[in-house]
């Protein structure tokens, strides 16, 4: 993929190995026209931004905000292996992916066939079934008890979703206590971040199967680099874990990139690398994606749902294109996701 290969040897070029991020990267609002977007929209992004990690991290922002001088080595390293794309934490392609994809994009392929090659890895199964019938997903009061009726109750677009989280679900389990805490918030922020990205993109009509796989993507993200950062500093001359300020400028600087990496690891289709790069990078000219619209209304419920620090009520409009009506569509969805999970 000569493209991504391009814009990642691109991202390192500028020699900034070890430098936090200028400006926040998670939350990159843009208007059609640049003298549009007041510096104070930057601002409250950057405020939600903040409230969010404070959250995942269990941490206080003077906390986040801690010195981090004497870990220049451990970010060189982290540098270096993001660099060459050789990430030992980097989750490896699940096998039936590629096969579920392509019967998935083939508009001939019926409910028989996709059951089959679900039924063909009985892991994938599993964790499927079990999504199918979490609060997230289940359509109603009854249970869903096997493939071929999961498939059959939730449609196709339902249940392209419901495999990107059953796929994506055993690598966000949590390997031990200590991450325990971390690895539930990122995986309940990243299912309600692929709920909303899906909603707006199905009101602005656009593919809503691929923006939820990608508003899962960053919660990953997250895991990734804090086990990859372990391992480097479990290695290193103190042997201490990452501390939540080192986590943060990580994640600050590098959760786009892990994305990537991750996308093109997995061999998603180029749409998938697109929606990734225009949510990080968007253009000028360029109107909000419903993958960023969707992350700033998933983060600020579930810091509501959490009582948290969080974005005013007032201050919301400011960080999406959307009216009021789809607004309210969208966080009521999220609210009762939240509730009954």
């Amino acid at each position: 993929m000569p493209g991504f290969l391009s814009w990642i040897s691109g991202f390192f070029s500028s020699g900034q190995t070890s430098e936090p991020a200028p400006e926040t990267r998670l939350f990159n609002p843009a208007r059609e026209n640049p003298a549009e977007q007041p510096h104070s929209d930057m601002e409250l992004a950057t405020q939600l931004e903040e409230h969010l990690f404070c959250w995942l991290l269990d941490s206080s922002p003077q906390t986040l905000k801690a010195d981090i001088g004497h870990r220049q080595q451990e970010l060189a390293t982290l540098d270096e292996r993001l660099q060459s794309g050789a990430l030992e934490e980097l989750p490896r392609q699940p096998l039936s992916l590629p096969m579920l994809m392509r019967a998935l994009s083939d508009e001939t392929t019926d409910r028989q066939k996709l059951t089959d090659i679900i039924l063909k890895d009985p892991a994938l199964t599993d964790q499927l079934l079990q999504v199918a019938n979490s609060p997230y997903f289940r359509p109603g009061e009854h249970a869903i008890e096997s493939v071929d009726q999961a498939v059959f109750v939730l449609g196709i677009d339902g249940i392209r979703n419901v495999i990107a989280a059953a796929v994506m679900r055993p690598m966000m389990a949590a390997r031990n206590s200590r991450e325990a805490l971390f690895a539930q918030r990122c995986w309940r922020w990243g299912l309600s971040c692929g709920r909303a990205a899906e909603m707006v993109a199905r009101l602005q009509g656009a593919d809503p199967s691929a923006h939820f796989m990608t508003g899962l993507l960053p919660s990953l993200a997250y895991l990734t680099l804090r086990r990859e950062l372990n391992r480097i500093c479990r290695t290193s001359a103190s042997g201490a874990e990452p501390e939540p300020a080192l986590i943060r400028q990580v994640t600050a600087r590098y959760q786009w990139t892990t994305c990537q990496l991750l996308a093109n690891e997995w061999a998603l289709p180029p749409k998938y690398h697109a929606l990734l790069m225009s949510a990080e990078r968007p253009s000028p000219r360029q109107v909000h994606t419903p993958l960023t619209d969707g992350m700033v209304l998933a983060s600020r419920e579930v810091l509501r749902h959490a009582h948290q620090r969080n974005l005013a009520e007032e201050d919301l409009p400011k960080l999406v294109l959307l009216n009021a009506e789809q607004i309210g569509q969208v966080r009521k969805a999220l609210r009762r996701m939240l509730q009954n999970g």
